[in-house]
């Protein structure tokens, strides 16, 4: 019985994080980082430090609850067998795409890389909709 509730918790708190974080990715694919083309060359770094930083204080965590909810959750049901796949995508394309195009940007604002920073979020953006469409899907 104390398994089944732990279980049943961390289902809800994994279904919290993932539409948690598309949420938060819509956000920023379709407001936050198009504004990054109007913040003006003297201010960007501050502004780009105060992003990464503040933003890092809620994405990590989140990131990091729904990595491994989802990982237990796939030994647990077959049900969730898909959902590691597309988190690690997630991670992979955060680590190795969109963090380097950042860490450029901390150098100043440069028009270029913000928008290769809009186009790498792309994959991120369509991959935490589709689980949460998914999570959706098996609720109904």
């Amino acid at each position: 019985m104390l398994i089944s509730m732990w279980e049943d918790l961390l289902y809800v708190v994994y279904i919290f994080s993932s539409f948690a974080l598309t949420g938060l990715i819509l956000l920023v694919q379709f407001v936050h980082y198009p504004a990054f083309r109007y913040i003006g060359k003297k201010d960007f770094p501050a502004f780009h430090q105060f992003h990464s930083r503040s933003i890092s204080y809620i994405v990590i965590p989140l990131m990091l609850v729904e990595l491994v909810a989802a990982f237990y959750l796939w030994l647990k049901s077959d049900l969730f067998w898909y959902h590691p796949f597309l988190v690690v995508l997630i991670w992979f394309s955060t680590f190795f795409w969109s963090v380097p195009i950042h860490k450029n940007l901390a150098g100043g604002h440069d028009a270029r890389e913000v928008q290769r920073l809009i186009q790498s979020n792309w994959p991120r953006t369509l991959l935490w909709s589709l689980k949460s469409f998914l999570l959706i899907g098996g609720m109904l």
